[in-house]
């Protein structure tokens, strides 16, 4: 049996492609930055709140981290409707996508915070520092530093499981290459373009988090 493959017929419709890898870059971009700064703020929660802030940080961890991505987006786009809260495919993709990477961050983060010395901390009471003030200069940087690369690989994760918000019609890579096959039936084509367009994606985010954190986040 001979095989005829076609990637022309899938090329063609490279508008599609190219506005699927904007969706997916901007989808990816958004919920980082949302996601760390919420993982952040309950891994602070959960070392330094009080038992209440770190029943419920933890509670939420373990439930986020123990439940498929793909229910939670159907959950926040199927089921807040039932309690009157109507969301675009885009938002809930972001809302899923950021309270995902926050779950799996505020864990990755809580290593490094609880890693840092102790005497550090201390050397910043000594200086009058107050702590808000260690914990942003301090602990924060060094912890960052120490866990970097663990959170580099979440958010690629993440980063790929956009795939599924294709599923809600979010307008991302995998809904393009599904949007193709189905116009054209090459779907062999059009899904192996897809794989290698992630695989470029993933590597190229890779390297920029590699650049950025040690440049913008916690310094050399």
């Amino acid at each position: 049996m001979r095989i005829e493959l076609d990637f022309i017929s899938v090329l063609t419709e490279w508008p599609l492609l190219v506005k699927g890898v904007a969706w997916t870059v901007g989808l990816t971009s958004v919920s980082t930055v949302l996601g760390l700064l919420l993982g952040i703020a309950l891994a602070w929660s959960r070392v330094h709140g009080r038992l209440p802030l770190r029943a419920l940080a933890g509670s939420y961890v373990e439930a986020i981290r123990n439940t498929p991505f793909i229910v939670q987006l159907f959950f926040i786009y199927f089921g807040l409707p039932a309690m009157g809260l109507r969301l675009s495919p885009e938002v809930a993709s972001i809302i899923a996508m950021v309270v995902n990477l926050s779950a799996y961050a505020t864990e990755i983060i809580r290593a490094g915070i609880e890693a840092t010395p102790k005497g550090q901390i201390e050397a910043g009471k000594s200086l009058a520092l107050t702590s808000g003030q260690i914990f942003m200069h301090v602990v924060l940087p060094p912890a960052l530093r120490k866990v970097w690369p663990a959170l580099v690989s979440q958010i690629i994760i993440v980063m790929l499981g956009s795939a599924v918000c294709g599923q809600i019609s979010t307008e991302e890579l995998s809904h393009a290459a599904n949007l193709i096959q189905s116009r054209n039936f090459r779907a062999f084509e059009a899904f192996i373009i897809a794989t290698l367009t992630y695989l470029s994606l993933a590597m190229a985010l890779r390297r920029l988090l590699n650049w950025v954190g040690p440049r913008f986040l916690f310094g050399r």
